[in-house]
Order: structure tokens, then sequence, then C-alpha cells
């Protein structure tokens, strides 16, 4: 039976959580003198007291059931968005708390969808926070509760579950808070490269960071109506293509790479399978869009952004695809169902699914062929079991 006082417990907790994390763009502002300092300081009060008082009503109980890490991982995404709200109403960004809720689950999910008309006119605290949320809802909000939160016990592993959209989570440490923390390193590292990068393009420390944020997290907030075209560097450009693929990739394939330096992304049948559709993709837009283009370079660097933007699922643009022949954009409709790698920030079915799928189709065609053939599906030399298969 659900036990609504453990979940009410942990939400609470992770609302406080939230608004600890509004100190961040509070102080962005403060060092700006921007109004908006006012409205992360009221959102960041009306939060924390919230989610005490919501812990405080609860009760803790760190062996969770499967009922009650379901019930606290959905209420738990509704409440951060339902906090995460607070600032965009209260700044006057937006006048409608609908349109503020949208904006705060459309950056936590990292749909990148947005009801914001003017968005160089927002102060920087603002762009920051729906930023931030992008990073935060990309590799889980409930992941880096896992992984700050000390002793949530054998909880921590069916909370994770409930999180992971992957087909099998993988437990990387002995320990899943181990796990979590691992897995967040990896993102924080990647992102502190990126964001390092970015800036020796030329941008700004802030669009640096911010487009970071979008990048890793496949969501696609920018600080500019334009998105990435409004910079026409090709190495900032080239830059978010590398990180948009990254972002993409298997972050469990990361850790074995970090820890194994002998192994190879070569030998993950989906690592493999996902480049070469990004490279066929890539080849089939360069030679549909070629004829409309006077510049060849552009042409490339135009044609394998788009991909990465939307295979990632990402939805950064240097370019009005809209208006390109009808292969281009049925390429582009096609991966943006593919998808990025299982355990990856990107959304979508995921390559390894495609995979599976593909090989279970032709292995139901070969049994009816060889009634008395026994074959089985395999991902990476290992067989699939049932339950992951269905």
């Amino acid at each position: 039976m659900l036990d609504i006082r453990i979940v009410a417990g942990f939400v609470g907790s992770l609302t406080s959580f939230l608004g600890l994390l509004m100190s961040i763009p509070l102080g962005i502002s403060l060092c700006l003198g921007e109004t908006d300092s006012r409205a992360f300081l009221l959102s960041m009060v009306i939060t924390i007291a919230a989610g005490f008082l919501l812990a405080k009503a609860g009760r803790k109980n760190h062996d969770l059931s499967n009922k009650e890490c379901f019930a606290a991982v959905t209420l738990g995404w509704v409440g951060a968005a339902a906090f995460g709200a607070l600032p965009f109403v209260f700044a006057g960004s937006l006048t409608s708390y609908t349109d503020a809720f949208f904006e705060a689950m459309s950056g936590l999910t990292t749909t990148g969808a947005t009801v914001l008309r003017d968005i160089e006119a927002q102060p920087h605290g603002i762009l920051f926070w729906r930023s931030f949320l992008h990073w935060l809802g990309g590799m889980g909000i409930i992941v880096l509760f896992i992984a700050v939160l000390p002793n949530l016990g054998p909880g921590a592993m069916r909370l994770f579950k409930a999180e992971v959209p992957g087909p099998v989570p993988e437990r990387l440490e002995p320990r899943i808070r181990d796990t979590a923390k691992s897995l967040w390193l990896i993102y924080l590292g990647i992102s502190i490269v990126q964001a390092a990068l970015l800036r020796l393009g030329g941008m700004s420390i802030f669009d640096s960071v911010t487009h970071t944020f979008g990048t890793m997290a496949t969501g696609g907030f920018s600080t500019k109506t334009a998105s990435v075209g409004a910079w026409e560097s090709p190495f900032i450009q080239w830059t978010i293509v590398a990180f948009m693929l990254i972002a993409g990739g298997n972050f469990a394939l990361y850790h074995r790479l970090l820890r194994n330096r002998r192994f190879s992304v070569l030998k993950d049948e989906e690592a493999v399978s996902y480049l070469v559709i990004v490279a066929c993709a890539a080849i089939l837009l360069i030679s549909s869009i070629h004829p409309t283009y006077d510049n060849l370079g552009k042409t490339v660097r135009d044609s394998c952004f788009q991909v990465a933007s939307i295979i990632t699922t990402t939805g950064f643009a240097t370019a009005d695809f809209d208006t390109w022949p009808f292969l281009a954009k049925g390429v582009l409709f096609i991966l943006m169902f593919i998808g990025g790698c299982a355990g990856s920030t990107g959304g979508a079915i995921k390559v390894r699914r495609v995979l599976v799928v593909l090989k279970h189709a032709f292995a139901e065609s070969y049994r009816s062929l060889h009634p008395r053939a026994v074959t089985r599906v395999k991902l990476n030399g290992v067989a699939v079991q049932d339950e992951a298969l269905n």
C-alpha cells in the first residue's frame, strides 16, 4: 500500500534542495544589480519553507516500495516545475502562472519549447535560471538528489530505476549513490570543458555557460532569439556540434572509458550505430542542400549542426531548415524519432531500442523460415533478457 507520508517527506526534501539552488541565479542578479533579485529571494524563501513543511509533515523511510518510488519521482518533477516557475512570475517575465509552469517544465524535461517572447529583454538571472533548469533536468534532478543526499538506503536503487529512462539502468559502482555521483561528475566535467571552449571561441562567460547547459542537457534553450545562429563563428558552431553528439552518447560508456583506458567505443554496437546514423544523415543533407548554398563550408557546417541538433533532440538551430528540400526535411523528421543513445541526456526512442527492435524483427523472420532454429536477440554479444526485450 502506498504510504503518502513517505512520498511527502521525499518531495519536501527535494523541494528544499531546489530552493537552495535558487541562490545561484540570485547571486548573479545581485552581482549585476538587476531587478529580478527580489523575485529569486522571494521564490527561494517560499520554496525552502514549503519544502521544510512538507518534509516535516511526512516521514523518512529509506526502504521505499516501487509504488512510493514512482509517486515520489512523478510528484518530485511536478513539484520542481511548480516551484521553479515562481521566479518567472515574480520577475514579471511571464504574467500567467500557467505559462511560467510550462516554461519551467519545458526546462526540466529538456523539451525546449518556450513561451517567452523577447528573450534578449529578459534579466540575466531569469535567463540563467531557465537554462539551469535544463542542465538539472538533463542528467535528472532525482539522480542529483540521490548523489547528494546521504543514507537513502535500499530505496535509492528503486528511485534510480524509476528516474533513468534507459531500458536497463546500469549500476556503475557498488553503491547506487556512487553511481549517481559518478554520472553527475562526468556530466559536470564535460560541461566545464565545453564552457571553456565556447569562451575561447568568443562567447561571453554568461553565454558560454548557458549554452553549455542547453547543449549538455540536449534541451536547446538559448539566450538569443536566433539561437546559435546569432554567432557566425564556425569554431563555436562546430564546438556545439561535438558536444551535442557527446551529450547524445551513453554516459555509462564514458564511465567505462575513464575506468578502463583500453576500452574502445568501437566495441559498443549502439555507439557505432549512432555514429553511422549521424554520418549517413549528414551526407544525405549535404548532398540535398548543396545546390541551394554558395559556400561548401557552410553547407557542411549547417548540415552537421542540424543532424546533431535533431537526433539528440537539442533543438538549437543555425539555419531555417523549413526552406530546405523535401529529402533534407524527411531525414531530419526520421532522426527526431530515433534520438540519442540509451543512458544519454537525449530524448526520443533511443538507438539501443531501435537496434533491439530491428534485431528482434530479423530473429522472428528467421524463425518463421526455420521453425526449429534457436534464435536469441543479442547486443554487444550478450543475449537481451525477455524483460528488457518486452
